[in-house]
């Protein structure tokens, strides 16, 4: 059973994703709240695998409540929510540690599926947002560098692997498109999370798209 907590600070909102969320047989939603500080009540005061972020939150928003969530609650997942399908907005939430990114457009069975595949550690973004990711990284522009990260050389299977990570294919699929094990995959991205220096899957979408790794020359 994934036990969710809904955080937006629109009620008729919340009540929707409850009610479309409500028959589903491994989904319950345990709890919910209308403001970012609310959310930390909430995770101390019950068990919650996942919670559905809202980024425009009052008090705390959902950049400042994942950003904590990391340290506080690393184990907790977590799919913001938004109306905006925007670079900007992608790339600093899944740098605070969101591993998906719906837009609250998205229908049921969408949202459904974003779950499942978040509580079991695999990232998700909606259509329009995959696009958005990919469409960044194939723009004509200058690299970003700073002091503080020095762009890891990858080799041509780890990119393979990287570019199907970002488009969203499973572990499964990504074994099945470039005909390797599925211990090869986890080797690979295990290899690129240690090369990144990043946490997780979500981590590697997140810098691949700040540091334009999968840019056409």
């Amino acid at each position: 059973m994934i036990k969710i907590l809904i955080a937006d600070d629109h009620t008729m909102f919340v009540d929707g994703l409850e009610s479309l969320l409500q028959n589903v047989p491994n989904i319950k939603v345990v709890d919910k709240c209308f403001d970012g500080e609310s959310v930390f009540d909430k995770l101390k005061e019950k068990e919650i695998d996942l919670i559905l972020l809202d980024i425009n939150l009052p008090k705390l928003n959902g950049m400042q409540v994942a950003q904590r969530m990391n340290k506080e609650f690393p184990n907790v997942k977590i799919i913001a929510l938004s109306m905006y399908n925007e670079e900007s907005y992608v790339t600093e939430i899944l740098k605070s540690g969101a591993m998906g990114y719906i837009l609250k457009n998205t229908g049921r069975t969408e949202l459904i599926h974003s779950i499942e595949m978040v509580a079991k550690g695999e990232t998700y973004f909606t259509k329009e947002v995959t696009e958005t990711i990919m469409g960044s990284l194939t723009k004509k522009s200058q690299s970003k560098k700073t002091n503080s990260f020095e762009i890891p050389k990858i080799s041509r299977r780890e990119k393979e692997v990287l570019e199907l990570i970002v488009k969203e294919f499973t572990t499964q699929e990504i074994a099945d498109q470039l005909f390797i094990s599925l211990k090869t995959v986890e080797s690979h991205r295990s290899s690129l999370i240690s090369k990144m220096n990043v946490r997780n899957t979500a981590g590697l979408v997140r810098a691949t798209l700040e540091y334009r790794l999968l840019e056409k020359e």
